[in-house]
């Protein structure tokens, strides 16, 4: 069975999802969110990411910070704005709205 296309489409589904979870307790610099990413076998490239941080930040639910680094250049850290905390609420809810109806489909709990 080709699974890949379907399985590629329901992880950028959740991505955006998933990507302001990673801010909701804490600025975080792109990196950062790629790592945490990955930690959860979400793997995401910089490619996939810059775009959508730039549609978040656009969207009022995003804004970012500068700071210097003894790494090289500074650094943008993103954070959520108080739009964006809403809309994670908001995602939240859809969230478990559809896991429930999954659930209910397959006969779990």
């Amino acid at each position: 069975m080709k699974t890949d296309n379907t399985k590629a489409q329901m992880r950028k589904g959740v991505l955006e999802y998933c990507i302001l979870l990673t801010l909701e307790n804490k600025p975080q610099y792109s990196s950062d969110i790629i790592m945490e990413m990955e930690k959860s076998r979400l793997i995401v490239v910089e490619g996939t990411l810059y775009p959508m941080l730039t549609r978040l930040k656009n969207e009022g639910y995003l804004g970012y910070r500068w700071e210097e680094s003894i790494q090289g250049p500074p650094r943008k850290y993103y954070e959520l704005t108080e739009t964006g905390k809403l809309f994670l609420n908001e995602l939240g809810k859809a969230w478990n709205e559809l896991v429930d109806a999954v659930f209910q489909i397959t006969g779990r709990k």
